[in-house]
Protein backbone atom coordinates (compact mmCIF):
# COMPACT_ATOMS: atom_id res chain seq x y z
CA UNK A 1 0.00 0.00 0.00
CA UNK A 2 1.81 3.50 -0.87
CA UNK A 3 -0.40 6.00 1.18
CA UNK A 4 0.44 9.48 1.51
CA UNK A 5 -0.31 11.64 5.00
CA UNK A 6 -1.78 15.08 4.69
CA UNK A 7 -2.88 17.18 7.35
CA UNK A 8 -2.29 20.85 9.17
CA UNK A 9 0.88 21.48 11.33
CA UNK A 10 0.52 19.84 14.32
CA UNK A 11 -2.55 17.55 13.34
CA UNK A 12 -0.01 14.52 14.80
CA UNK A 13 0.74 13.42 11.11
CA UNK A 14 4.67 12.28 12.63
CA UNK A 15 2.94 10.56 15.42
CA UNK A 16 0.17 8.83 13.40
CA UNK A 17 2.77 7.94 10.61
CA UNK A 18 5.47 6.12 13.13
CA UNK A 19 2.62 4.58 14.73
CA UNK A 20 1.21 2.92 11.20
CA UNK A 21 4.57 2.37 9.84
CA UNK A 22 5.84 0.44 13.14
CA UNK A 23 2.49 -1.16 13.42
CA UNK A 24 2.28 -2.42 10.34
CA UNK A 25 5.87 -3.01 9.35
CA UNK A 26 5.30 -0.15 6.45
CA UNK A 27 8.55 2.29 5.43
CA UNK A 28 7.71 5.55 6.17
CA UNK A 29 9.27 8.38 4.43
CA UNK A 30 9.71 11.72 5.70
CA UNK A 31 10.62 14.26 3.21
CA UNK A 32 12.34 16.65 5.83
CA UNK A 33 14.76 13.70 6.98
CA UNK A 34 15.62 12.90 3.75
CA UNK A 35 16.33 16.88 2.70
CA UNK A 36 18.48 16.62 5.82
CA UNK A 37 20.35 13.37 5.47
CA UNK A 38 20.82 14.01 1.99
CA UNK A 39 22.90 17.55 2.76
CA UNK A 40 24.35 16.20 5.78
CA UNK A 41 25.55 13.13 3.57
CA UNK A 42 27.26 15.37 1.37
CA UNK A 43 25.58 13.69 -1.70
CA UNK A 44 25.29 15.42 -5.20
CA UNK A 45 21.72 16.18 -4.30
CA UNK A 46 22.72 17.47 -0.80
CA UNK A 47 24.98 19.69 -1.97
CA UNK A 48 22.44 21.53 -4.73
CA UNK A 49 19.56 21.11 -1.94
CA UNK A 50 22.20 23.17 0.68
CA UNK A 51 22.20 26.14 -1.25
CA UNK A 52 18.46 26.26 -1.36
CA UNK A 53 17.63 25.74 2.35
CA UNK A 54 20.32 28.40 3.55
CA UNK A 55 19.10 31.08 1.37
CA UNK A 56 15.69 29.96 2.90
CA UNK A 57 14.30 29.19 -0.57
CA UNK A 58 12.07 26.01 -1.16
CA UNK A 59 13.76 23.46 -2.81
CA UNK A 60 12.35 23.38 -6.61
CA UNK A 61 9.66 20.44 -7.07
CA UNK A 62 11.98 18.84 -10.11
CA UNK A 63 15.03 18.14 -7.34
CA UNK A 64 12.63 17.10 -4.82
CA UNK A 65 10.97 14.93 -7.31
CA UNK A 66 14.38 13.28 -8.30
CA UNK A 67 15.07 13.12 -4.24
CA UNK A 68 11.80 11.11 -3.50
CA UNK A 69 12.11 8.84 -6.56
CA UNK A 70 15.23 7.65 -6.07
CA UNK A 71 13.97 6.78 -2.00
CA UNK A 72 10.85 4.89 -3.48
CA UNK A 73 12.08 3.10 -6.02
CA UNK A 74 11.36 -0.41 -5.99
CA UNK A 75 9.34 -0.39 -2.93
CA UNK A 76 5.58 -1.35 -3.24
CA UNK A 77 4.26 -0.08 0.10
CA UNK A 78 5.46 3.11 1.78
CA UNK A 79 4.28 6.08 3.74
CA UNK A 80 4.89 9.54 2.45
CA UNK A 81 5.13 12.41 5.66
CA UNK A 82 6.16 15.63 4.36
CA UNK A 83 5.53 15.12 0.44
CA UNK A 84 4.10 16.30 -1.51
CA UNK A 85 3.24 19.79 -0.35
CA UNK A 86 2.07 21.39 -4.04
CA UNK A 87 -0.28 20.40 -6.63
CA UNK A 88 2.71 20.13 -9.13
CA UNK A 89 4.51 17.70 -6.64
CA UNK A 90 1.31 15.85 -6.47
CA UNK A 91 1.18 15.81 -10.38
CA UNK A 92 4.84 14.94 -10.68
CA UNK A 93 4.70 11.95 -7.70
CA UNK A 94 2.03 10.15 -10.61
CA UNK A 95 4.63 10.07 -12.92
CA UNK A 96 7.34 7.82 -10.47
CA UNK A 97 4.49 5.72 -8.98
CA UNK A 98 0.58 5.24 -8.31
CA UNK A 99 -0.34 6.24 -4.56
CA UNK A 100 -3.05 4.24 -3.19
CA UNK A 101 -4.42 6.29 -0.10
CA UNK A 102 -4.32 9.54 0.69
CA UNK A 103 -5.05 10.12 4.51
CA UNK A 104 -6.10 13.48 5.54
CA UNK A 105 -6.19 14.45 9.31
CA UNK A 106 -8.68 16.90 9.95
CA UNK A 107 -8.06 19.31 12.96
CA UNK A 108 -9.85 22.67 13.40
CA UNK A 109 -7.72 26.00 13.55
CA UNK A 110 -8.32 26.65 17.03
CA UNK A 111 -7.63 23.08 18.13
CA UNK A 112 -4.19 23.23 15.69
CA UNK A 113 -3.25 26.57 17.71
CA UNK A 114 -4.12 25.02 21.00
CA UNK A 115 -1.64 22.20 20.22
CA UNK A 116 1.19 24.44 18.73
CA UNK A 117 0.69 26.38 21.67
CA UNK A 118 0.86 23.62 24.33
CA UNK A 119 4.11 22.60 22.80
CA UNK A 120 5.83 25.82 23.56
CA UNK A 121 8.34 25.94 20.67
CA UNK A 122 10.36 29.29 19.91
CA UNK A 123 8.48 29.35 16.17
CA UNK A 124 5.07 28.24 17.87
CA UNK A 125 3.86 32.26 18.42
CA UNK A 126 0.68 32.98 17.44
CA UNK A 127 1.01 35.14 14.76
CA UNK A 128 3.40 32.21 13.21
CA UNK A 129 0.93 29.90 13.69
CA UNK A 130 -1.53 31.87 12.16
CA UNK A 131 0.91 32.35 9.00
CA UNK A 132 1.59 28.81 8.88
CA UNK A 133 -2.26 27.86 8.60
CA UNK A 134 -2.52 30.22 5.84
CA UNK A 135 0.54 28.75 4.16
CA UNK A 136 -1.13 25.16 4.62
CA UNK A 137 -4.64 25.77 3.37
CA UNK A 138 -3.20 27.88 0.08
CA UNK A 139 -1.08 25.04 -0.79
CA UNK A 140 -2.97 22.16 0.59
CA UNK A 141 -6.63 22.59 0.22
CA UNK A 142 -5.63 21.69 -3.74
CA UNK A 143 -4.25 18.96 -2.84
CA UNK A 144 -7.22 17.62 -0.99
CA UNK A 145 -9.58 19.11 -3.62
CA UNK A 146 -6.95 17.05 -6.27
CA UNK A 147 -7.37 13.50 -4.39
CA UNK A 148 -10.89 13.64 -3.25
CA UNK A 149 -11.42 13.76 -7.11
CA UNK A 150 -9.17 10.93 -8.35
CA UNK A 151 -10.99 8.57 -5.33
CA UNK A 152 -8.60 7.90 -3.26
CA UNK A 153 -8.84 10.70 -0.33
CA UNK A 154 -9.76 9.30 3.26
CA UNK A 155 -10.80 12.29 5.72
CA UNK A 156 -10.14 11.44 9.52
CA UNK A 157 -11.20 13.27 12.32
CA UNK A 158 -7.77 14.16 14.12
CA UNK A 159 -9.18 15.28 17.41
CA UNK A 160 -9.12 12.45 20.04
CA UNK A 161 -6.43 10.18 21.94
CA UNK A 162 -3.94 9.14 19.37
CA UNK A 163 -5.19 5.57 20.22
CA UNK A 164 -8.51 7.16 18.46
CA UNK A 165 -6.75 8.44 16.20
CA UNK A 166 -5.12 5.62 14.91
CA UNK A 167 -7.91 3.25 15.24
CA UNK A 168 -9.71 5.83 12.51
CA UNK A 169 -6.55 5.69 10.01
CA UNK A 170 -6.39 1.75 10.74
CA UNK A 171 -10.40 1.69 9.66
CA UNK A 172 -9.66 4.06 6.85
CA UNK A 173 -6.35 1.80 5.03
CA UNK A 174 -8.54 -1.09 5.45
CA UNK A 175 -6.55 -2.34 7.86
CA UNK A 176 -8.83 -3.13 10.81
Amino acid sequence: MKVVFLGPPGAGKGTQVEIISSRYNIPKIVMGDILRSEVSRGTELGKIVKQYMEKGELVPDDIILRIIGKYIEGLDSFILDGFPRTLNQAKGLETITKIDRVVYIEVPDDEVKRRLLARGRMDDRPEVIENRLRVYREQTQPLIDYYREKGILVEVDGVGTIEEVTERIEKALGLK
